[in-house]
């Protein structure tokens, strides 16, 4: 009998990205990592994301139907979604999970898919099913989530997963354990999120959603006042704002592409406009990067340069320049969400993490009011 693997799942907007893992203790190498893509027109057809749930999970067992040899799965972990606010770690899923991450998201994105497909096939497989480090972690102190306006406190909603991830990767790196780990990571993809990990948790952060960096499709932060005009001048619905700043924002509201290395190309083509947003995206980034650097009082063991843009050394170069001083800079480019799913359910199944139950509430010191 093949040995059992370790199966990822990560959905996106057309794509449904899979990972095969072997287990060695805590630790997994990876065996196949494949993306299956889907017709844009017949995702546009689904009146839901949730509707896309029996889609996904038939592509996804025929793709693994069609193994030579077939697949033994140890355990099925999905991207987490856009939940609650949670603690960081391994979450098992169940129904309550399921209902949730498809019915009552914060936010309605494709990767809400996680939870219920992981449950789906590890359900067929007859293996146990969890999601890792969603974007809801939140381990915020108090200190950090007084915003200015107590209608509006901070809180947080980061790309976690591969934030933890690229931690873990420089403590070992480091020889330190991750709990010990002072650091600053920028992930930097379609959306940027800079966030400070404090002794192995994330303490603050850009929130990649409202405060970080525009990025190639997302405004980030914006000033509020004229926000504030904007959403009352009868302009834009609703709705039609809410994608106007976020998937319509950014790079691509200035040039018309979210691909940076067509940005780059038009800089190198000459185009002033081009040249001036790619330095202003780079500049509002090492002004986020040097925040995140004074809440670990100018200390940290490393700043980390993570996602795909991180593949740029024209960007990458650059923002090592301006914030290089500050403490070493370490480039872990791309997504390294596949194997920190992995990592995570490996964990578990060696006993060296336990998993929490569904709901669960963040373990942080509570407000004073």
């Amino acid at each position: 009998m093949p040995m059992p693997l370790i199966l990822t799942i990560n959905p996106g907007t057309t794509t449904t990205r899979i990972g095969l893992f072997q287990r060695q203790g805590a630790e997994v190498r990876p065996v196949l990592d494949e993306t299956i893509e889907h017709d844009e027109k017949n995702m546009a057809g689904f009146d839901s994301i949730a509707s896309q749930l029996p889609f996904r999970a038939s592509a996804v067992q025929a793709f693994l139907d069609a193994i030579p040899g077939g697949v033994r799965l140890a355990a099925v972990a999905g991207r987490g979604g856009m939940l609650s606010p949670v603690p960081a770690g391994v979450i098992a899923v169940d129904d309550a999970l399921v209902d949730f991450a498809l019915h009552r998201p914060v936010h309605h994105h494709a990767s809400n898919l996680g939870a219920p497909l992981a449950q789906r096939i590890a359900r067929a497989a007859g293996c146990p099913a969890f999601v890792v480090d969603p974007v809801s972690v939140d381990e915020l102190p108090p200190v950090a989530r007084v915003s200015g306006c107590p209608d509006i406190p901070r809180f947080s909603f980061v790309h976690a997963l591969n934030i933890r991830a690229c931690g873990r990767r420089l403590a070992a790196h480091l020889g330190k354990p991750f709990n010990q780990l002072d650091a600053v990571v920028a992930h930097l993809g379609a959306g940027i999120s800079v966030a400070a990990i404090g002794k192995g948790r994330i303490i603050d952060s850009t929130n990649r959603m409202e405060n970080a960096p525009f990025s190639p499709e997302r405004a980030g932060g914006l000033p509020p006042m004229p926000l504030i005009d904007l959403c009352y001048s009868g302009r834009f619905a609703k709705d039609a704002l809410k994608r106007r700043l976020y998937g319509q924002g950014g790079v691509f509201a200035y040039l018309g592409t979210k691909d940076m290395r067509r940005v780059e190309a038009m800089i190198a083509a000459g185009d002033a406009k081009a040249a001036l947003v790619w330095e202003a995206m780079v500049y509002q980034i090492g002004k986020a990067i040097g925040s995140m650097a004074a809440v670990l009082d100018f200390r940290p063991d490393g700043i980390i340069l993570t996602g795909g843009m991180a593949h740029s050394p024209r960007l990458t170069q650059a923002l090592s320049n301006r914030i290089g001083t500050f403490a070493p800079v370490h480039c872990f480019a791309g997504s390294h969400e596949s194997e920190a799913l992995a990592a995570g359910a490996a964990r578990v199944l060696a006993g060296e993490e336990i998993a929490r139950s569904w709901p669960l509430t963040p373990e942080v010191e509570p407000m004073p009011w």
